[in-house]
């Protein structure tokens, strides 16, 4: 590893720890021996993805800042942390690095994507949805948002914003709210 300071190459390891919010980074402090300058390093193992077979059969490589993109605009605008998006992005990759073949097809990561925005976000999953599957119509568009609401758990209905007209969870017809 080189010195950021002086571009060294002799560093030693003073300090490892286990890091990142699932684990699976190493935290590095090294020490150069050259100019004595501390820096941090992190280490995280490094996947075989599986290549993409696209719509139009075009086979590419799996771009990980592609879906973070992809993300990032479905989320743009809504109260959703960047440690859940890193994690949701997390899960996809680690479905890749698992799912045992040499080639994916997008829609299957597509699917993926849709799954981890159902949990994140009802306005993101709807946005990422409306692209995704290119809906024909205005109904099919309104099949979709009720099909979401229909397998939201309670949980996740508690951590979405209400939409605009919904009612919280604690008013009550009775209680002149």
């Amino acid at each position: 590893m080189r010195c950021p300071a002086c571009g060294a190459d002799d560093t030693r390891v003073v300090d490892s720890r286990v890091a990142g919010p699932e684990q699976d980074q190493i935290r590095r402090r090294r020490e150069c021996q050259i100019c004595g300058a501390r820096f941090t390093t992190f280490e995280r193992a490094e996947f075989n993805m599986p290549r993409v077979v696209k719509r139009s059969g075009e086979r590419v490589a799996f771009d990980e800042e592609k879906l973070r993109g992809g993300l990032r605009l479905a989320l743009h605008k809504r109260p959703v942390r960047t440690d859940e998006v890193e994690a949701a992005i997390d899960r996809i990759k680690r479905r890749l690095a698992a799912y045992g073949a040499r080639e994916i097809r997008s829609d299957r990561i597509g699917e993926w994507v849709m799954e981890e925005l159902r949990g994140l976000d009802q306005i993101a999953y709807i946005r990422f949805a409306s692209i995704y599957l290119s809906f024909a119509n205005v109904q099919s568009f309104r099949e979709a948002i009720e099909r979401l609401e229909d397998d939201l758990t309670p949980e996740m209905r508690r951590s979405q914003i209400p939409l605009i007209g919904d009612p919280p969870d604690d008013a009550s017809p009775e209680s002149g709210s």
